[in-house]
């Protein structure tokens, strides 16, 4: 049995001291419970220190998340961007590019037509498929350069494309 429940159960008994007894157990009684509850409550706000600190840490770790996130994030953001660009630029050289095949196309019929005519005009009735076997040291044509339609300057003249003209939407 414990000491205090003891000792008021015995302080019954005793007639001739029972305020005394009866005063000094409750104030034992009330120094214990007080002793009690003090524990507590050191317990209670060392819990409380504890749980404050846990939650702390855990927003300082998300707080160093975010910071990494973000930054991660700003690194994403630039590698599109410089993705983007270049993805601009080839596409801009490429339509060049496309341009440009398209003139020396142009070209190459305008000069196989050029051939097949400087043929028709020298004589040659080979029907082979060669139609480079022309002779440009002969005379007549270098007579007829000058009457001769395709070598007006203005119609040589290359087509230049530009980039700068190519994305408009």
């Amino acid at each position: 049995m414990f000491p205090i429940l003891s000792e008021i159960f015995f302080s019954g008994f005793m007639i001739n001291s029972t305020f005394i007894r009866r005063t000094h157990l409750v104030q034992s009684f009330s120094v214990v419970f007080l002793y009690w509850k003090r524990k507590r409550m050191i317990s209670n706000r060392e819990s409380a220190r504890r749980s404050r600190m846990r939650k702390q840490k855990h927003l300082d770790d998300l707080m160093t998340q975010l910071t990494q996130l973000q930054k991660q994030n700003h690194e994403i953001i630039t590698n599109i961007n410089f993705t983007t660009q270049h993805l601009l630029n080839v596409e801009s050289e490429n339509s060049v590019l496309r341009a440009q095949l398209n003139e020396l196309t142009h070209r190459l019929q305008s000069l196989n037509e050029i051939i097949s005519f400087l043929n028709d005009v020298h004589g040659d009735d080979d029907d082979d498929d060669d139609k480079t076997s022309i002779d440009f040291t002969q005379p007549a044509v270098a007579d007829n350069i000058f009457l001769n339609p395709f070598h007006l300057a203005y119609l040589n003249q290359p087509i230049m494309a530009s980039a700068d003209n190519t994305f408009q939407y």
